[in-house]
């Protein structure tokens, strides 16, 4: 059932992802990516929200938890995950870890998009 959970609330994440972030940037016009802006915004208070109210009034079951927010909010944005666990780092002091961890992600993740675009061009 969990699996299930997990699969239908990333279906709905997924499917929300491409209308929002399609219908924002549609009235934004091309130049910036609005559309990405407004669902990793959106998804990184919605994952943060979730997971404070289960915290602290622990609202929701284990099941459902996973399913909104690695389910939904996973597919709605991946952003929103990356933002919680870098919150959660800071939370606990780990300073170093949470700057390690954001240079690597933007940093590695900008150069992995390189390097597959450069050998795209170069070999393919």
């Amino acid at each position: 059932m969990k699996y299930l959970l997990l699969a239908a609330a990333g279906a709905a994440g997924s499917l929300s992802r491409y209308l929002l972030a399609g219908f924002v940037q549609s009235f934004a016009g091309s130049g910036f990516a609005w559309g990405t802006l407004s669902v990793n915004l959106i998804g990184c208070f919605g994952a943060g929200l979730l997971f404070a109210l289960g915290e602290r009034y622990g609202v929701f079951s284990e099941a459902v938890r996973s399913a909104l927010l690695i389910g939904f909010f996973g597919a709605f944005t991946t952003f929103s995950t990356f933002a919680l666990e870098t919150w959660l780092l800071l939370r606990e002091g780990a300073w170093w870890l949470a700057a390690g961890g954001f240079l690597a992600h933007n940093a590695l993740g900008i150069g992995a998009v390189i390097l597959a675009v450069a050998i795209v061009k170069s070999f393919l």
